[in-house]
């Protein structure tokens, strides 16, 4: 290499054109192995995800080989869409993105359930706890009506027995005959009524102790209960519950046999493993839709195909000299250019009319718009015209710098050689 080419080399080195274009697809490079750790991160949470929902329903080792299969087409799919033309290969391209969209739905679908569980956790918990609470309360509510109205009876029943003892003190009880009316005294009538009500009064008071009895069970059910919600011991604070529900219902099958009416059965409560077990996930959950959920699930997988998407689409890497001379010199040989709406350089690379007759084989200039295409500094607008990324552009303006001074050099030259002359 002459001392003119290595002084030429080293200026192109050092030209502005070269140093943005170099940290340019050195800051994407940069951001492309970042993005790399970051989908396959997201390609595990889904998969995570997604695997917990499949699990539920088919064998766990067949729900891991699904999981790993959907995970690697969303990812290989998404890479192979940012390479693929759509115009170019119409027929792979919705292949690929039928694939993508199947796997997607299978995707979001199983990790919905798990997203599901995490953000209904605390109104599952809820619920739970108003169907204690509802069952309890209309467990209760039957007995504390029929308890009303047996002591309202008795209280009758009560008042009627003392009305007849007074009337057959003072001899005008209905039943008392004609020869002993108006009688004031403690006769045998009276002691016959006295006796029966003596022994509705004790019934009475039996009747009431008992229903004391079964009151204070209530409290200390309905203060447990009031504790649950906010019990540090949850274990505890909910066999405590149980334990109170016992006894009221005890009590209750006490006084069952004792007024001899049939009180209402209690319903029976779920147990503490049921209480706080995890949701399970069904497709009942679907019947219940949480938008919440849903959008997380679609999340996950939105970012994993978007970041899997732009990773293939970005430039993999800067050109080196010899392909910038080789691309600046193929791109020369196409003539027509043109302004396009985006405001950038867009060219034909089919044909010209004149080039066809003449058979010119263009294979050099569509290796270096293939090569372009490839590493990002082209875009293709269709099967016939290109444009030129931003990135394109101080590369080519560097080289046109190059080739001015060249010309200029070779003029000067020219000029000094005649003026030797």
């Amino acid at each position: 290499m002459s001392k003119a080419e290595k002084i030429t080399r080293k200026r192109k080195n050092l030209g502005v054109g070269n140093l943005i274009n170099k940290v340019q697809t050195l800051f994407v490079g940069l951001l492309k192995i970042w993005t790399i750790p970051i989908v396959l991160m997201l390609s595990v949470a889904s998969g995570f995800t997604t695997y917990y929902g499949l699990s539920h329903f088919i064998t766990p080792w067949i729900a891991l080989v699904i999981t790993v299969a959907i995970q690697s087409i969303i990812v290989i799919c998404s890479l192979e869409i940012a390479s693929i033309h759509w115009k170019a290969n119409r027929l792979r391209y919705f292949s690929v993105v039928v694939s993508l969209l199947i796997a997607l739905a299978a995707s979001i679908s199983f990790s919905y359930f798990k997203f599901y569980e995490i953000s209904q956790q605390e109104t599952i918990h809820i619920n739970r706890l108003n169907q204690i609470r509802q069952n309890i309360k209309s467990y209760l509510s039957q007995v504390l009506t029929i308890k009303g109205d047996v002591l309202k009876q008795q209280s009758l029943d009560l008042k009627k027995a003392s009305e007849e003892v007074t009337q057959a003190y003072f001899g005008t009880h209905p039943l008392v005959s004609d020869l002993y009316r108006n009688q004031v005294g403690e006769g045998p009538f009276w002691k016959h009524y006295n006796h029966i009500y003596q022994e509705k009064k004790q019934k009475y008071e039996a009747m009431d102790r008992e229903f004391s009895v079964l009151n204070n069970d209530i409290q200390k059910l309905q203060r447990s209960l009031s504790d649950l919600d906010v019990a540090k011991d949850l274990e505890t604070s909910y066999y405590d519950v149980l334990t109170n529900y016992q006894q009221v219902q005890l009590q209750v099958g006490r006084l069952s046999g004792y007024i001899g009416l049939g009180l209402p059965e209690a319903p029976l409560l779920m147990t503490y493993k049921q209480y706080v077990t995890d949701v399970k996930p069904s497709v009942a959950m679907w019947n219940g839709f949480s938008l919440f959920a849903f959008m997380c699930a679609v999340m996950v997988d939105f970012f994993t195909v978007l970041l899997s998407y732009r990773l293939e689409f970005t430039a993999p890497g800067p050109l080196t000299t010899e392909e910038e001379d080789l691309v600046f010199e193929c791109l020369r040989q196409f003539s027509e250019f043109s302004i396009n709406g985006n405001d950038e350089l867009q060219m034909v690379i089919e044909k010209t009319d004149i080039e066809k007759a003449r058979r010119y084989s263009d294979l050099s200039r569509m290796f270096a718009v293939g090569l372009l295409l490839n590493r990002g500094f082209l875009r293709k607008i269709d099967h016939k015209t290109v444009e030129f990324a931003p990135n394109l552009y101080p590369l080519i303006a560097e080289k046109m710098g190059n080739k001015i001074e060249q010309l200029r050099a070779a003029a000067l030259k020219s000029k000094n050689g005649v003026d030797d002359e």
